[in-house]
């Protein structure tokens, strides 16, 4: 499962340098992500919508994100991350500045609709910039500190952006925080290049025959299915919690006060900086056993949701620390699904490959998230006892997510084993471990 191209030999000045600057594209992207949700009440003032109208937008952007996944990295193959970051800027600006403008709601859900547009391109023009800069053994830790900068996005919509909202209203924070798009936008039309000179060719136009074959050959490449299965089975409970469900259930299933709730939020951005890095290096060391590390995140979270949802009434305060602690490995653990689907791709696909394995994870947020919305309707709303049966929806798709891991892992090692790529027995890597 190694690239078809190989890498720079040593990361350079300006790879660091095109790196800062496409993360900082993907912090604000993170940032325009979920200042909706900061300004939630404002919004819901605003527009004089009721709360099932509020949530929709998220349904609403969340859809628009998967929906781009595949156009986004097919335009990130074909004309590079440079310009597709700069699209994405300019798109996340457009929509910030009309959300600013407007009190007419179908124009707040086109708003929102350009910002999950714009969100949606910058992972694979980010993402598809680290091995070209970076040497191969170096891509999956920078590929986790990407994943966990961006994280940083929260921070600036839940601070510096929510004072500005109180300050000066509605108008001047979505106004300002268009502003700031537009300026990562210009930032990186100056510094940011697609690959050191020579190493990046555009993929040529095709036809729709011809994109549905390439579609089809990096769908049938058992490492991106690897991928796509090991990002569904690690991120979507995760999703589902940091994106809607999290905080009511902490408040209304878990009878935390905000205080209580706010201090588990900054905990799970404490554990994502910690653990990001680790895996990283797990997988670095251990390439043709990332499955492993895809299959223990899965077993954490199922395990500690058990324990979690098996409590008859509040579960202890040291148990929702380990939720949390479980949760933030998702995102990590997630990553390490797009480092198998790199892997498993030529250069020349990788914009298509990280976008398909992407889907996993959010596809099945969506289900989730839609489906524990109905059973809570159904149930009552948000009661303990409504929570505590909404949760169980995760554990059909975790069953799916291994039983995909497990097969396409096979299929995968049947494959390296042809090109004489044979894993040692996992006995002697846990062996060689304790000698060291």
């Amino acid at each position: 499962m190694t690239a078809a191209e190989p890498p720079p030999a040593r990361p350079s000045r300006r790879g660091y340098l095109v790196w800062a600057v496409a993360v900082l594209a993907y912090v604000l992207a993170v940032a325009q992500r979920t200042t909706f949700a900061v300004a939630g009440l404002d919004a819901a003032d605003r527009f004089a919508v009721d709360p099932g109208t509020l949530s929709a937008f998220v349904f609403i952007q969340l859809a628009v994100y998967i929906a781009m996944q595949l156009p986004a990295g097919l335009l990130v193959d074909r004309f590079g991350s440079r310009t597709m970051l700069v699209v994405s800027g300019l798109l996340l600006a457009a929509g910030q500045l009309l959300l600013a403008s407007t009190t007419v709601l179908p124009l707040a859900v086109l708003a929102r609709v350009l910002v999950g547009a714009g969100d949606a391109i910058v992972f694979s023009a980010v993402f598809i910039l680290v091995p070209s800069w970076f040497p191969g053994r170096r891509v999956p830790v920078f590929a986790q500190l990407t994943g966990m900068l961006c994280q940083f996005g929260q921070v600036l919509s839940a601070v510096p952006f929510a004072g500005l909202l109180r300050a000066a209203g509605w108008s001047a924070a979505f106004g300002a925080a268009a502003a700031v798009s537009a300026l990562g936008a210009v930032l990186v039309l100056f510094v940011v290049r697609n690959a050191p000179a020579g190493r990046w060719e555009p993929t040529p136009a095709e036809s729709l025959s011809e994109i549905g074959r390439q579609l089809r050959a990096v769908w049938r490449r058992p490492g991106t299915r690897l991928g796509f299965f090991g990002h569904m089975g690690t991120q979507f409970s995760m999703m589902v919690f940091t994106l809607l469900w999290g905080v009511p259930y902490l408040q209304t299933g878990q009878q935390l006060s905000p205080a209580a709730v706010g201090a588990l939020l900054t905990l799970f951005v404490f554990c994502m900086i910690v653990i990001g890095p680790t895996l990283g290096l797990l997988a670095t060391r251990h390439p043709l056993r990332r499955s492993w590390l895809v299959l223990a995140v899965i077993a954490a979270e199922a395990t500690v949701w058990t324990a979690v949802l098996l409590q008859p009434g509040p579960a202890p305060l040291w148990l929702l620390v380990l939720l949390i602690a479980v949760l933030a490995a998702a995102g990590p653990g997630s990553m390490v699904g797009i480092d198998i689907s790199r892997t498993a791709n030529p250069s020349r696909s990788l914009g298509v490959a990280q976008s398909m394995t992407n889907l996993g994870g959010f596809l099945a947020s969506l289900v989730v998230l839609a489906g524990m919305g109905a059973v809570m309707t159904a149930l009552g709303g948000f009661t303990p006892e409504a929570f505590r049966v909404a949760w169980l929806l995760q554990y059909p798709v975790w069953a799916i997510a291994v039983v995909g891991v497990l097969v396409n892992r096979r299929r995968a090692r049947a494959l390296d084993a042809e090109r004489g790529v044979v894993p040692r027995p996992l006995r002697d890597v846990l062996a060689g471990a304790r000698h060291r």
